[in-house]
């Protein structure tokens, strides 16, 4: 490799983490929008839900085929691009398989690397005929069309094009070692691609070399510009899905989150003589009271949002939703993915006002998802429960119903008339306290 290729190559790498370390920013940006909250304890238990969870895969393989696919294919990415930093040195250098040094462990993880690229582009071919050819009713279901439904095959594309491109190189690169040519060292186990080098038998040292490099400059090309694709798809979770996992929540699933100021009023009401602000501080002048529940992204918490852009679209969350499965139209994959869609346009509103958030007029709360979704979850948890990265979909659905009740007095009627019961009555129920007992005079 020329000075000139290796000035090229440096370019090449400023350009593609220089773009990354961008969008990072403005991801990390977004995901501040939300409020504060305090996941930050019991750093035990999280820590063990990143390990089990993120890195262990635990939740994945419940569905036994999909699981086992999703492994090699996350096994094989993650190991195959330790290579990467072998590519970056001979790049940056122009040295030629720096790492051979090692000796058999250098051709014992060649040939590792072979064996789980075959698998990966294995597993890819598998999870594009059940998207497309099977279409399995998690992947045609209404909520994941156009862009969704699109960026999933891209990334299928995507992952098939590296694989294909790393075992050509390695497939050029051995047959140039077997054929004694200049600055191409004897290193590495070919297992895969040593069947796939007879294929360069007629040709001259010369054309084979340039295949070898178009292949090296297009897998390295590559793997920069899918790091970079990450930001704009539903594969950052590849990323995510770590602090995702330890920042989730530990409480008892069904748990309902009390409200600091809803506490202090009732305690009021049960206390006349108490001081209204030795509960709840009294607001400054000119503030604006707090809002009860969320009606935009604003109003959720960070982790919530950090929850949306590590949504894995893979439909677990819907395909147990029973809401769903009863024709309704709630879809938890739905909310989260609405819910980033959203994030992303108040984010892009701040990029063009040069930081600040003008107000759209719009809002997730009807604009994106409707009262009827949020209406017709059952609260069981499922899609909590399904979720292989441990989003948690309800506590969304929770905190727009908070709002649509505290803030708008907007629940369905039945819900009306049982808390009216309850204010006037002590019970869900219509008829006076007096009468409560009346049923055991029957006995």
């Amino acid at each position: 490799m020329s000075y000139i290729d290796n000035i090229l190559f440096v370019i090449l790498l400023a350009i593609g983490f220089g773009y990354f370390a961008i969008n990072v920013k403005k991801l990390w940006r977004n995901i501040k929008l939300g409020r504060s909250i305090n996941r930050f304890d019991n750093p035990g238990a999280r820590w063990n839900n990143m390990a089990m969870i993120a890195l262990g895969q635990s939740k994945m393989v419940r569905r036994p085929v999909s699981g086992a696919l999703h492994i090699i294919v996350y096994v094989g990415f993650v190991i195959i691009n330790i290579e990467l930093l072998e590519i970056i040195i001979d790049g940056i250098f122009g040295t030629h398989r720096i790492f051979s040094f090692m000796g058999g462990f250098y051709n014992f993880l060649i040939g590792f690397f072979e064996i789980l690229a075959f698998g990966v582009i294995f597993a890819v071919v598998t999870f594009w005929i059940r998207r497309n050819v099977i279409k399995l009713w998690r992947f045609a279901h209404g909520d994941l069309k156009g862009w969704p439904k699109s960026d999933a095959n891209i990334i299928l594309y995507f992952e098939t094009v590296l694989m294909v491109l790393f075992l050509t190189m390695n497939a050029a690169d051995f047959h140039l070692q077997t054929a004694g040519a200049e600055h191409f060292i004897k290193a590495g186990s070919f297992p895969i691609s040593g069947f796939i080098s007879p294929i360069f038998g007629t040709m001259s040292v010369g054309t084979v070399m340039v295949i070898e490099r178009i292949a090296w400059w297009l897998h390295i090309t590559g793997i920069l510009a899918f790091m970079n694709y990450l930001y704009f798809s539903k594969h950052l979770h590849i990323l995510l899905a770590f602090p995702n996992t330890y920042f989730a929540r530990l409480d008892p699933k069904g748990k309902f989150e009390n409200l600091d100021s809803v506490t202090a009023e009732v305690k009021l009401m049960m206390d006349p003589n108490a001081d209204p602000f030795a509960a709840q501080p009294a607001p400054a002048e000119g503030e604006v009271p707090a809002k009860f529940g969320a009606s935009d992204v604003h109003d959720l918490n960070w982790v919530q949002l950090l929850n949306a852009y590590t949504c894995t679209e893979c439909g677990r969350c819907t395909s147990s939703c029973p809401a769903n499965l009863t024709g309704k139209k709630l879809s938890p994959r739905k909310i989260m993915m609405d819910t980033r869609d959203r994030l992303e346009e108040v984010g892009r509103n701040i990029d063009k006002n040069k930081g600040t958030f003008v107000d759209d007029g719009k809002s997730l709360l009807n604009d994106y998802i409707t009262p009827e979704e949020l209406w017709a979850c059952t609260t069981c948890n499922g899609c909590v429960e399904a979720c292989p990265v441990n989003i948690d979909p309800l506590s969304i659905i929770m905190d727009m119903r908070r709002f649509l009740v505290m803030e708008q007095s907007a629940a369905p009627k039945e819900l009306n008339g049982m808390m009216t019961n309850i204010e006037n009555n002590g019970a869900p129920w219509q008829y006076s306290q007096m009468d409560r007992l009346n049923w055991k005079e029957e006995l």
